[in-house]
Order: C-alpha cells, then sequence, then structure tokens
C-alpha cells in the first residue's frame, strides 16, 4: 500500500483555524487532498487530525480519517515524524503496513500532481530513505548578517549597527559561493521505517526534489496567505497551476 498522509491540527496559534481556512474559495487543506488524489500514487489518501471538523471537511473532499489523533501528537510541540510515525503503525495494527508513504503539508496550495509523480520516480531512482521538496534560497547565505547593538561611546546609548556571520567571504564572486537549499515545506516521501525510526530529515538520508522559487511560499502568517492567494491567480492565470 502507498500512503500519503496530511497532517492537519486543529489548533494552530497565528493563523486561527489554518488548516481549512479558506484559500480563493475553497479549504486549504482540499489542494493538497486533491493534487494526491489526482496524482495516482497512493492507494490510501488520509488526514491526521485532532478536530472533528478539519475531519469532516477532510472527508467532503475526498480523504480518509481512520483515526483521531491523539492529544499527545496534537499540542505546539509535535513534529512531523512522529506524526507519520503515529499513522504508519496505526495502519500496521489496523490494516496493512504502508510500502511507501508521503507527508503532504495541509497548507501547500501550490503542491501539482505532476510533480508528487516525478518526485516519487526520483526517490525510488535514487534509493535513498527520504526523498521531498527543497529550494534554492533567493541569495547567498554567505553573504548574511545580523543586527547587533554597538556601544557608540562612554555612557552613550548603544545603536544598531549590521554584522556579517562570514565577513571573511564578503568578497567572493556569488557564483563562487557554494548555493544553499532549504525545505519547500510541501512534502516528504519516505521509506515506512526511515519515519518509523525517527531518522533524520535534514541528512545524508534524504534525496532532494528541487522545486523552482515561484512554486514556493510558507504561510505562517496573514500576510504570507495573502501573498499566496496572489501569486496563486497569477501562476494559474499564466498556466503555470493546475
Amino acid at each position: 500500500m502507498k500512503l500519503c498522509v496530511i497532517p492537519a491540527r486543529g489548533g494552530s496559534k497565528r493563523i486561527p483555524r489554518k488548516n481549512i481556512k479558506h484559500f480563493l474559495g475553497k479549504p486549504i487543506i482540499a489542494y493538497s487532498i486533491q493534487a494526491a488524489l489526482d496524482s495516482g500514487c497512493f492507494d490510501k489518501v488520509i488526514v491526521s487530525t485532532d478536530d472533528e471538523e478539519i475531519a469532516s471537511i477532510a472527508r467532503q473532499y475526498g480523504a480518509e480519517t481512520p483515526f483521531i489523533r491523539p492529544e499527545e501528537l496534537s499540542n505546539d510541540y509535535a513534529g512531523t515524524l512522529p506524526v507519520v510515525k503515529h499513522a504508519i503503525e496505526w495502519f500496521d495494527n489496523h490494516a496493512t503496513r504502508p510500502v511507501s508513504v508521503c507527508c503532504l503539508y495541509a497548507t501547500a496550495p501550490f503542491v501539482q500532481a505532476s510533480l508528487l509523480k516525478q518526485s516519487y520516480q526520483q526517490w525510488q531512482a535514487s534509493q535513498a530513505d527520504y526523498c521531498f521538496s527543497v529550494t534554492g534560497f533567493a541569495s547567498p547565505i554567505q553573504r548574511a548578517f545580523k543586527i547587533i547593538d554597538l556601544p557608540i561611546g562612554a555612557g552613550e546609548q548603544s545603536t544598531e549597527r549590521l554584522e556579517m556571520f562570514n565577513p571573511e567571504l564578503f568578497s567572493v564572486r556569488s557564483q563562487d559561493l557554494v548555493e544553499a537549499f532549504h525545505d519547500a515545506g510541501q512534502f516528504y516521501w519516505g521509506r515506512p521505517e526511515a519515519f518509523t525510526s525517527l531518522k533524520p530529515l535534514f541528512s545524508e538520508f534524504s534525496h532532494p526534489f528541487v522545486l523552482p522559487h515561484y512554486l514556493v511560499q510558507d504561510i505562517d502568517t496573514l500576510e504570507d496567505w495573502h501573498r499566496a492567494e496572489l501569486m496563486y491567480q497569477v501562476l494559474q492565470k499564466n498556466g503555470d497551476i493546475l
């Protein structure tokens, strides 16, 4: 069995009811469910939630909700890997053990069924334990700097100044710096035993599936949400997203 697990707890703080808040006319979780179903990659698409309203909406859009997630995995500190581990172990005890698992985030409206298929094929060819979506930083991280408080004189107030994290790289050309990537926050393919043993994702166990910048947008604040809706409308108009 190929299993898709969509984590969607009810207690989001920065954007209340985030997982079912309407994104351009329908609950944002519906985009992830539809992409998973349309991809043809899965025998089961389930939503792992502690919330009955989220479960009901998930079922309306075609996902299954075979269990209610326990309270200890539904707080602000519950990580993704333990949530997926719980889902796999539920199937171990109640049905058939999955042969492959994909964790797909509920707030990833830019995820595409075609990319889920491509990433699955790429993961299988890589023979890695995991494969997940990544994208490059918009500018070299080696040029990053921080804001510090610097005393400007005896008895005087401090003032904000800048300090590079890697000042020794200031004169190195951008094209000579190693490109850095970050988690795109969309999906994570993995072998069941990798998830259940809690193997780290950001490690040599993982293979990258690189997404272009225009298909990646974190949605953590209402400003992010508005930006994502605008981006989605433009991409849809241009035929870059379905």
